[in-house]
């Protein structure tokens, strides 16, 4: 199999970092290899952030960052009219978003109808965790659409590492906020 590339775009203070690194480390549970790291531009909250992740059945030789992206996430839906959003996506790229007015407007947005995926993960969050922090949910779909790394997977890595440092309770919302992501992407 060739190495999936996946190119995440948000806000700083979203969480990108964090859901980049939870589908790394639950590759890296199930065998495979990985690559998975942040670009950052002026270091401040809000800022806009990219983060990639890189995940094989072999060893990745390649240590770029991701130009040709296989998926491309997106958490924060103010950055979907930028003109780069979907730079470097070729035939067959898949294209999941944060965005709550569903996936035939998301359509209409990217002027691309295939492989376009939506899901109201800050809803999710808010009613789930309560707090608009939709990378957890944005992780939910990101897995489900992709289809590589297995949501139990994803989950055992979320509480591995959340519990390090959040209540039990906080860590149990954001795994519900994972999985009805997983299962109400469009």
């Amino acid at each position: 199999m060739t190495t999936i590339e996946i190119r995440w775009h948000g806000r700083g203070g979203q969480g990108v970092v964090t859901a980049n690194e939870l589908l790394a480390g639950a590759a890296l549970k199930e065998g495979k290899y990985i690559k998975a790291f942040p670009e950052f531009g002026p270091e401040r909250m809000g800022a806009p952030i990219r983060a990639f992740t890189r995940l094989s059945d072999t060893p990745i030789q390649v240590h770029s960052q991701v130009y040709f992206p296989d998926m491309v996430v997106v958490l924060d839906p103010t950055l979907l009219k930028q003109k780069d959003i979907k730079e470097g996506m070729k035939e067959g790229s898949l294209f999941v978003a944060n965005y709550a007015e569903g996936k035939d407007n998301l359509v209409k947005i990217l002027g691309m109808s295939n492989n376009v995926h939506s899901v109201n993960a800050t809803g999710i969050a808010m009613d789930e965790i309560g707090r608009p922090t939709a990378n957890t949910a944005m992780l939910g779909a990101v897995v489900k659409v992709l289809n590589y790394v297995s949501i139990e997977s994803v989950l055992d890595e979320l509480e591995s590492k959340f519990s390090a440092k959040f209540s039990k309770e906080v860590v149990e919302k954001n795994i519900k906020a994972v999985k009805r992501a997983y299962e109400e992407v469009d």
